[in-house]
């Protein structure tokens, strides 16, 4: 087959850049570790897949349709999804290399391995190498049985099967298989799997609808278009035998543009440019009709995968501070063996007696620790899944309960999370007189009044077109014409609809339709239309058909239509009434834009302005009666302005302006998306916990804003400042500074301006809007979602959520500290990349005030008191080895050691965990409690020191109380002192408890039970005859009292004169 003849050298339409210019472009290069590992949260897989080839960029590419032996010199990616972390030969390796990364681990692994060496050995070795082992291979366990539900994920997305169009016919092919070149088939309501050239549709005009949500957020169904030499295709294997060839450009992040050259081979030799309007991306859904298309991108290559951004492996703030605590113990550890080695002179083998200290002192560090704190996560994420007030809650991510508990940033999709993604007609007023909900059937009756009283001329009186009724017609009948909605109907209908008005039957008059559109303001405010009785049955591109609410039916040619654009803020059409022959020219649009082109009037502002308060979403509709020479000449005007060669859109523009002059206003609508359930609620009470929300969204910057205020995301009391677009660093500096002097405010911004400040005042900017009561960023892409994050990561202070519901949000979700994810009309993407997974967006106030402050509080509690555990002892032991002359010898053996941190201790210690220190209606009656928790007063240096002098207390009330009480019984110093440090131990348990739970009393009778019995049989550690006398018990008791009674008074006398907030509530409350 021949090169493509003069493709470098001919333009593309609409000043594209030329082919030339792409193919000399540098090819981007791609680095391998990216592409293996990007493929974290429902991306594609690159890591066997020769993601670019052989050290290879990404290229533009020649595609031969259907021909994939064509393309064996190029190696393109697989179209594969991989989740999967590992693999079977690298799973032990990175699980192991990711353990000993921890600090408190590989000490202990060291710790394990001296025990190796006899002269420094000072126990027996599994008193140390029994801990490591458990937890690490608890650790391996949980990350298998992760990894196993990828792989069962994975392998359900990769067997979807997918039609294929071959020489040998239809043939069914599973996702994974599919190869650059290849013909697909779409059906209805099926994800596109690549990214696609669109060759046919089963429209006779060539078009389909797709649905974008999981790509870019926006649930507005995007019109696209196949190419037209191959939609006239009379045989679908045409496809193949046409010798066609698509040059793509090289894969782009650009989700919004497209350059290609599609080319036939056969006797047509027909070129023709390729759009964005031509491309079916992966990830979207068909909406309409069948498709047929050739794969152009697979894999790592597709626009889907290339936005989302990177997953970064999560560690949560108080696994960093517990990490820093056990640096500061190690620490510790090495300055008190250093001080025993002094005192004992530095003579000998110094240096073995060095390390035999810090073995007895390693106690210090509890490798137990980690045990506690992964178990209890465990435990908060079955109490999270088994909440009856959130039903149907997922915990995917169980290391980030914590995290919950400190949030200061939440950043929040829009389409889908704060709203249900339901348009609802609430509101008509035309100027006298407003309908709402409750007055529909006054509409109706007023709208069959009107065709009732229909003479075949609509040129009446004034006086008749100044009545309500003729007022209202209007107004319905501009909201049946004024779209660009195209009705769905059943396959056995289109030949009825195709026949002449005159010749259709009476199965018109109880036809049902569904509406499709780009906009679903639109598909609103026809459905709202059809239920007051105008229906609009059929559209093409040059006619409409209605049907009126005494089944009449009602023709209407199609002279021109002006689609909505973001610059012109309206969409206009002119149609021709084929029962009146009057042409009409409706427009609708923003009220800031229709204000200056209607007649003059003295109600539009304040009432657009009252329903904006209401939340709802407002357009202004008028009209204008054109006569025939008017349109002729119209007509003539634009023709001539679209022939130009020069300033061709500008030209455009200005004859369609000609005619935006003293419309005739119709009426204003107002339509509601619909909340989620609650949503106000929820984002007043997190406000007054403190949490500072944004709002980032896909959505245009008016729609944003509405729902900005009918969420109550922005208070009434609050004023909204909307910069500018930016394309300058004067204009960043002068917005910025605009800005700086507003007092709360909250602002609003599109996403190209925010990318442009970014550019020259990235640190400034983020230093103003941290401290905005709301933030809105629009038109935000989903890659920019993810930049806020790491921006706020960067220079603000807190922690982070991201919600959302969207495959557009998963990058957002994955960047920030805590993802969650709601299972909603827009799949499981982002419900299956979050660390939570929640069904209403109200659930995530609950989610945060109680079981993020439950679980932050817990985790603090349990993890100071099992260093406490840990320091007590050692403080034990370094009192005994100065007592015995600095001797390197341990007090406790064997198994004590490990039952004092297992059987003995374990379970009071690990009952922590259900302790809570208010209910969970008053965490959320009283917001505010929160607050405090996201300046980490529960664990901090100053907690930690204070435990620290709590266990040299203790230690030493023990030790020196043994020494005192039983100076005759010096060698039973083991059974006395153990048995006052299980007592103590427990008896601490009983301290820190805020609110007791039956479970914990359970815990401590059954850890004392044990060491009760393990007095009795093991004769090796305890003289049975001296444990059973009158004055061991005594004195036992005596020693334990003196080491926990001063403590209990201090805490009696803090609650009495300085009781936190939390206690004043719950005795306010009764509990």
């Amino acid at each position: 087959m021949e090169e493509i003849p003069l493709v470098h050298t001919r333009p593309l339409a609409n000043n594209q850049q030329s082919i030339s210019d792409s193919t000399a472009a540098k090819p981007q290069r791609c680095c391998c570790s990216h592409c293996c590992f990007s493929a974290h949260k429902l991306t594609m897989c690159f890591n066997s897949c020769n993601c670019l080839g052989k050290s290879k960029g990404f290229e533009a590419r020649t595609i031969y349709i259907g021909k994939s032996t064509e393309l064996n010199r190029h190696r393109y990616p697989k179209n594969v999804v991989r989740n999967q972390k590992y693999s079977i030969f690298t799973f032990i390796p990175i699980v192991l290399f990711q353990q000993f990364a921890v600090f408190l681990n590989l000490y202990f692994l060291v710790m394990a391995l001296s025990q190796f060496i006899p002269s420094i050995r000072i126990g027996l070795l599994y008193t140390y190498w029994a801990p490591l082992a458990f937890v690490i291979t608890v650790t391996m366990l949980r990350e298998a049985y992760d990894d196993f539900k990828r792989y069962l994920r994975d392998k359900e997305l990769n067997s979807q099967l997918y039609k294929i169009l071959t020489y040998d016919g239809i043939r069914m092919v599973p996702s994974s298989q599919l190869k650059v070149s290849d013909v697909i088939i779409i059906e209805k309501n099926q994800r596109v799997p690549a990214d696609i050239v669109l060759l046919k549709t089963s429209e006779k005009s060539g078009t389909c609808f797709i649905r974008t949500d999981q790509l870019d957020g926006e649930t507005d169904w995007k019109l696209r278009v196949a190419v037209s030499t191959t939609q006239n295709s009379e045989k679908i294997s045409d496809l193949l035998d046409i010798g066609a060839q698509i040059y793509a450009e090289k894969p782009q992040l650009r989700i919004n543009a497209f350059e290609g050259i599609f080319i036939r081979n056969d006797a047509e030799k027909t070129q023709e440019p390729l759009s964005i309007e031509n491309t079916l991306w992966s990830n979207t859904v068909l909406a309409s009709g069948t498709a047929y298309g050739a794969i152009i991108y697979t894999g790592c290559e597709t626009r889907s995968v290339m936005n989302t951004s990177k997953p970064s492996n999560k560690i949560g703030l108080l696994d960093e501070e517990i990490n820093n605590l056990t640096k500061l113990l190690f620490t510790a550890v090495v300055l008190l063996s250093l001080v025993m080695v002094a005192l004992k002179g530095f003579h000998g083998p110094w240096y073995r007696y060095l390390f035999r200290f810090i073995l007895l002192f390693s106690y210090i560090i509890p490798i137990s620790l980690r045990v506690n704190i992964d178990m209890a996560k465990t435990v908060y994420s079955w109490f999270i899944q088994h909440d009856k007030e959130i039903p149907n809650t997922l915990v995917r991510s169980s290391t980030m309960s914590e995290e919950m508990g400190r949030i200061s940033y939440m950043l929040s999709d829009k389409t889908g999370t704060l709203t249900q993604n339901e348009m609802v007609f609430k509101r008509l007023h035309l100027g006298t007189v407003s309908f709402g909900s409750d007055s529909m059937d006054e509409i109706m009756h007023h709208l069959l009044i009107s065709f009732r009283q229909q003479t075949p001329n609509k040129n009446q009186p004034m006086i008749m077109r100044r009545t309500i009724v003729t007022r209202i017609r209007d107004a319905i009948e501009a909201l049946a014409l004024c779209h660009n909605v195209t009705p769905v109907y059943e396959a056995n209908m289109a030949e009825i609809l195709n026949k002449p008005v005159d010749e259709m039957g009476e199965e018109v008059k109880d036809l049902r339709v569904t509406y499709q559109a780009s906009s679903p303001d639109e598909i609103a405010l026809v459905s709202w239309t059809e239920s007051i009785g105008l229906t609009l049955i059929k559209r093409d591109l040059n006619s409409m058909l209605l049907r009126g609410p005494q089944n009449e039916l009602l023709e209407y040619d199609i002279l021109q239509l002006f689609p909505f654009t973001s610059e012109t803020k309206r969409m206009g059409i002119i149609i021709k009434d084929k029962q009146t022959d009057e042409i009409v020219f409706f427009l609708k649009g923003a009220d800031t834009v229709m204000q200056s082109i209607v007649q003059y009037n003295d109600w539009l502002n304040e009432e657009c302005s009252n329903m904006a308060r209401e939340g709802l979403r407002t357009l202004v509709v008028a009209k204008k009666i054109l006569t025939q020479e008017q349109y002729l000449e119209f007509e003539q005007r634009l023709t001539k302005a679209k022939l130009s060669i020069q300033d061709r859109n500008q030209k455009i523009q200005n004859a369609i302006e000609s005619l935006e002059k003293d419309l005739e206003l119709l009426c204003l609508t107002g339509v509601e998306d619909k909340l989620q359930t609650n949503v106000r609620t929820t984002l007043e009470t997190l406000r007054n916990a403190g949490v500072k929300i944004w709002m980032l969204t896909g959505d245009k910057l008016e729609t944003a804003t509405c729902i900005a205020k009918s969420s109550k995301l922005v208070s009434r009391d609050q004023d909204i400042y909307t910069f500018k677009p930016i394309e300058s660093r004067d204009d960043a500096r002068n917005e910025m500074n605009n800005f700086r002097r507003k007092v709360d405010t909250a602002l609003v911004i599109l996403g190209e301006s925010l990318e442009t400040v970014l550019k020259f005042y990235e640190q400034e900017f983020i230093e103003i809007v941290v401290n905005c009561p709301a933030v809105v960023v629009c038109r935000c892409s989903p890659t920019q979602k993810a930049q806020v994050v790491h921006l706020l990561k960067k220079y603000a202070k807190g922690r982070i959520l991201a919600i959302g519901d969207g495959g557009n949000d998963v990058s957002m979700i994955q960047a920030a500290h805590v993802g969650v994810g709601i299972q909603g009309k827009e799949g499981v993407q982002a419900s299956l990349a979050a660390d939570f997974s929640i069904t209403q967006f109200s659930h995530v106030a609950r989610l945060i005030l109680v079981h993020g402050r439950n679980s932050y509080k817990r985790s603090a509690s349990l993890s100071q008191f099992v260093m406490h555990r840990g320091l007590i002892i050692s403080i034990i032991q370094a009192i005994f080895s100065s007592v015995f002359y600095y001797a390197s010898i341990s007090l406790y053996q064997g198994f004590l050691l490990v039952g004092y941190a297992t059987v003995y201790t374990m379970f009071p210690v690990f009952s922590l965990v259900l302790d809570k220190d208010v209910s969970p209606q008053i965490a959320l009656t009283y917001p505010e409690l929160y607050k405090e928790l996201t300046k980490g007063r529960s664990l901090s240096y100053k907690t930690f020191l204070l435990w620290v002098l709590i266990s040299i207390y203790q230690g030493a009330a023990i030790i020196y109380g043994s020494l005192l009480l039983f100076e005759q019984d010096f060698n039973h110093i083991v059974a006395i002192t153990f048995t006052a440090l299980i007592l103590t131990e427990l008896l601490m348990v009983g301290l820190t408890v805020r609110s007791w739970h039956f479970l914990m009393i359970v815990a401590m009778m059954l850890s004392l039970i044990c060491y009760i019995f393990s007095l009795l049989i093991f004769r090796d550690f305890f003289d049975a005859e001296f444990i059973q006398s009158i004055e061991f018990g005594w004195k036992v008791i005596v020693i334990t009292l003196v080491s926990c009674l001063p403590l209990y008074i201090l805490k009696c006398i803090r609650i009495k004169f300085s009781p936190p907030n939390y206690a004043k509530l719950m005795q306010s409350h009764g509990k």
